[in-house]
């Protein structure tokens, strides 16, 4: 065993910030960092009912950096498919779990269902959930809490310990050690002084380490926590003064709670007038809950329980979520935090096309997502089958970014060195990997960086550099960004406007007519491929 070599391989996050899954083996050893879904264009999302690029049974363990959904939302799914192990990570992450993956799993469901009801689906075949509910459970009940900074065997030939990444409750850094090789794996970092946490930490001096790059491209203004209460207290003055809802489309874990944090202490300090705030998320009311149960350890909370505040809404109930169409005037915040799934979608279509409402982003948005597209500024989007009109005002704050910039990337992976080996960039768009690429490379000029792909597989010398003996896949190549059900979704929205700007009925035929053409000349020619393919007797 101590001669073989530890190899990496990356199965998602890669040139795109969703389905983080690191493969780590050493001999017929096998540990997985993170099992997370991929979230955004339809033809990702799709990756999700694939089957899983290695055997499940031939994994001995997992160990999840924090419980955000993409980066543990595959694990029922692994289950099912024969994986035996245990599941490591702190307790907070756990009991976190607890409720993301049921959600989840009830969310697949619901899904499925709902696209399988649809009429533009009629004859299709039916769509299947990546998992249920009840598999979520059954994934849950292996997970394994450890303290950070303690050392723990996830797997013969393997240790591991976890460090504060100061992103979410729970979440963490993974070090690993394997057949004499150290690596570090940042997980999602959070930025400095951000609300609840101390700032990311770990030790220094590995032979390889991976690190996020959500943020590789951009820098934030800093500000402190009375500085981004005033930009919020800006945002929710002017939704009051146009006289619609602010609609908040929230993460349930994390973005919802800092944004209780600061609603209440705005209202209570009078420089917001009392606003009914509407928790339009089951997950997000039970996460609160666990956030309630480990305030005392939380910065910015006085060891209090922040969220029992007059002004709060929790709700649960469908039949109340739909009495909310009927208000005007209030923040109504619901998952998911990029409009993929969830009650937001219902509140977009209720909320998008008046003029007097806010749409407020508060969380990355990636590429192919529904909240992508309306930030970009769409005056059409398609939901749910429906075509909605954006007349509303889109805003967005970055101050309640739960990940680290771009110079604090930097600064995280330069408190690692040396780095013997090789760096990794993980979990970010092309741009962004780049642009971090181009700092290092100027700032530390003897560090090797690697941008890998979804599917690369390096093998991870002790004290030399990464090499890659395997090769990514092509066919993905496409799928982190918008797809042509985004570009189709954007083409039938604006279909009908366009023709009906058009003067009179004879020209709308014939462009009509024109594009059936090219659409028919694709049929043609695959059905002359058929032909010429066939067996000649």
């Amino acid at each position: 065993m101590t001669d073989t070599k530890l190899t990496l391989k990356f199965h998602g996050a890669a040139q795109t910030v969703t389905g983080s899954c690191m493969e780590f083996r050493l001999g017929d050893r096998a540990v997985l960092v993170d099992c997370g879904m991929f979230q955004g264009s339809r033809t990702l999302e799709h990756l999700n009912v694939e089957p899983f690029a290695f055997d499940a049974s031939s994994i001995d363990a997992v160990i999840l950096t924090h419980a955000h959904i993409d980066h543990s939302g595959m694990v029922p799914k692994l289950v099912n498919q024969g994986f035996k192990g245990e599941i490591w990570c702190t307790g907070e992450t756990v009991d976190l779990l607890e409720h993301m993956l049921a959600d989840s799993g009830r969310i697949q469901e619901f899904e499925a269902e709902r696209r399988n009801r649809r009429r533009d689906r009629a004859g299709d075949a039916p769509f299947a959930p990546a998992y249920t509910a009840d598999d979520a459970m059954r994934a849950w009940e292996r997970c394994r809490a450890v303290r950070q900074e303690e050392w723990f065997e996830p797997a013969p030939g393997f240790r591991a310990r976890l460090w504060n990444a100061g992103h979410i409750l729970g979440a963490a850094s993974v070090e690993l050690e394997a057949g004499g090789t150290r690596v570090i794996c940042s997980g999602d970092l959070g930025p400095d002084n951000k609300a609840f946490y101390h700032d990311p930490h770990g030790p220094a001096g590995f032979d390889h380490v991976v690190c996020e790059a959500t943020y590789g491209n951009r820098e934030r203004e800093r500000v402190t926590l009375d500085e981004r209460r005033q930009v919020l207290e800006a945002e929710v003055l002017a939704a009051k003064a146009r006289g619609g809802n602010l609609v908040i489309p929230i993460f349930a874990l994390e973005r919802t709670q800092e944004l209780l944090l600061d609603l209440g202490a705005l209202i209570d300090s009078g420089r917001i007038p009392h606003t009914h705030v509407f928790v339009d998320s089951p997950l997000a009311n039970r996460v609160t809950g666990v956030f309630e149960r480990y305030a005392h350890g939380l910065e910015d909370t006085g060891g209090r329980n922040i969220f029992d505040h007059p002004a709060f809404n929790f709700v649960n109930d469908v039949a109340e979520s739909i009495r909310l169409n009927s208000i005007s005037g209030a923040v109504i915040m619901a998952a998911s935090g990029m409009c993929e799934a969830g009650r937001i979608r219902h509140h977009l279509i209720h909320n998008l096309h008046r003029k007097d409402a806010t749409v407020l982003f508060v969380g990355f948005q990636a590429q192919g997502s529904l909240g992508r597209v309306i930030l970009e500024g769409a005056e059409n989007v398609r939901i749910s089958g429906q075509d909605v009109r954006v007349r509303a005002q889109i805003r967005q704050i970055d101050s309640y970014s739960a990940h680290a910039d771009q110079s604090e990337l930097v600064e995280w992976i330069g408190e690692r060195m040396p780095i013997a080996g090789s760096l990794f960039l993980d979990h970010g768009e092309t741009e962004a990997v780049e642009a971090l690429r181009r700092v290092l490379q100027r700032e530390i000029p003897d560090l090797e960086v690697r941008l890998p792909h979804i599917g690369e597989r390096f093998e991870l010398p002790s004290g030399r550099h990464a090499k890659r003996i395997e090769t990514g896949r092509a066919d993905l190549a496409h799928a982190t960004g918008r797809d042509w059900q985004n570009a189709y979704a954007d083409l039938s929205t604006t279909l009908k406007a366009r023709l009906a700007r058009m003067q009179d009925d004879r020209e709308r035929e014939k462009a009509m007519a024109k594009m059936r053409a090219v659409l028919d000349s694709y049929d043609e020619a695959k059905s002359r491929r058929r032909a010429a393919s066939r067996p000649k007797h």
